[in-house]
């Protein structure tokens, strides 16, 4: 027998004489099963299907019970059918419902042998195209995921650059983080967040969400580790954080798309993206819903959504700690606080999130605690 030779299924109508015919031609030389009934044939088409099916039957008896199993089986489509036909009148028939080629009665061993190889050969290539193609899904897959992990690993790297800097917030970008993707899949099913909040925009966010506070790490020692209330003067330079970790973002963009000579390069969505989205964020957190906010006072819709969750998150886990001028407030001080902010700090449909979910921040706040 010949190596790889492949299995082949035959089946017909009850008492065809020439589903015995076949078998006993091609037995010799490959592993052949028989399926005289539907029943049969659904067995034969289960874990272990073969590699070509050969009908000897009319598309209306047993011929056809195949094809609509097949149809029915989107993995069983790759397996050439043949069907065995009187000459002319049945194979046009027997094309139109799926047959990859017919041989025609009386049956010729030679003719059989080599149109029965031609479509093995067929069946091996296409399963060694299928199998390499997996392979390489596989590999493509495993370069994505780790490509995602290390952007994933260089923006945390960052973020906790930032903490570094300011060691009151603990573990203030895990938290927050949460939350940004609580209050996201909440606001996701209400229409008016849908287009903004779609996965894919929704997971750029919460990836984005550990950068907001970036570039507090260009801010001088005496106003970030500053022990107690900033004064007015103090609180202007503190503001520039916003500018300064968005300018620091954007310019690592725009350096790493300058090629060699000068010309901008291809530009991959998913990393850029989730960039974009951070300077977005780092910009616009400490925007107000009525406009009192900063760096660029924008009002209402203007604000961009990532930035309008993260106002919220930030605010709850910096009322919920304690720093040097203040003690941590509980869960109903922070609402209460948090409430007087409505139409003034915070877009009202966020706010009304943030108090729906507050098991869920509660886990949060747990899971991270300092």
């Amino acid at each position: 027998m010949p190596i790889d030779t492949g299995t082949i299924l035959i089946t017909g109508d009850e008492g065809a004489g020439i589903l015995t015919e076949l078998v006993t031609m091609l037995q010799r030389e490959y592993p052949v099963t028989a399926a005289a009934s539907p029943e049969a044939v659904r067995d034969a088409l289960g874990d272990s299907p073969p590699d070509l099916i050969v009908v000897a039957a009319r598309t209306s008896g047993a011929g056809g019970e195949v094809l609509r199993r097949m149809r029915g089986q989107p993995s069983r489509l790759a397996i050439p059918v043949l069907f065995v036909t009187a000459p002319g009148s049945e194979e046009g028939e027997a094309l139109a419902a799926g047959a990859v080629d017919c041989l025609t009665t009386p049956l010729l061993a030679s003719v059989v042998q080599a149109r029965i190889e031609t479509q093995l050969e067929v069946s091996r290539l296409r399963r060694r195209l299928t199998n390499e193609g997996e392979r390489v899904e596989k590999d493509l897959l495993r370069r994505l995921s780790e490509g995602q992990l290390v952007t994933n690993l260089s923006v945390r790297a960052l973020a906790c650059l930032a903490e570094v800097r300011d060691n009151a917030t603990g573990n203030h970008v895990l938290r927050t983080q949460a939350y940004v993707e609580v209050l996201g899949r909440s606001l996701a099913r209400q229409p008016r967040f849908r287009d903004a909040l779609t996965p894919e925009r929704l997971d750029l966010i919460v990836r984005a969400a550990p950068l907001h506070d970036v570039g507090k790490v260009g801010l001088p020692d005496s106003i970030v580790a500053k022990v107690g209330r900033l004064t007015s003067e103090e609180f202007e330079v503190m503001k520039t954080h916003t500018t300064i970790g968005s300018n620091a973002i954007r310019k690592a963009m725009d350096q790493t798309l300058q090629g060699k000579d000068g010309k901008w390069t291809y530009r991959p969505p998913q990393a850029f993206g989730l960039l974009t989205t951070a300077a977005e964020i780092a910009l616009n957190h400490h925007e107000n819903w009525d406009g009192g906010g900063y760096p660029a006072g924008l009002q209402g819709e203007a604000i961009p959504v990532s930035a309008r969750l993260m106002a919220v998150a930030d605010m709850c886990d910096a009322l919920q700690h304690a720093r040097s001028y203040r003690p941590a407030l509980d869960w109903d001080q922070t609402t209460r606080i948090m409430k007087e902010e409505r139409d003034r700090r915070f877009d009202p449909d966020v706010l009304e999130a943030f108090l729906a979910c507050g098991s869920e921040f509660a886990e949060v706040q747990r899971r991270y605690e300092d």
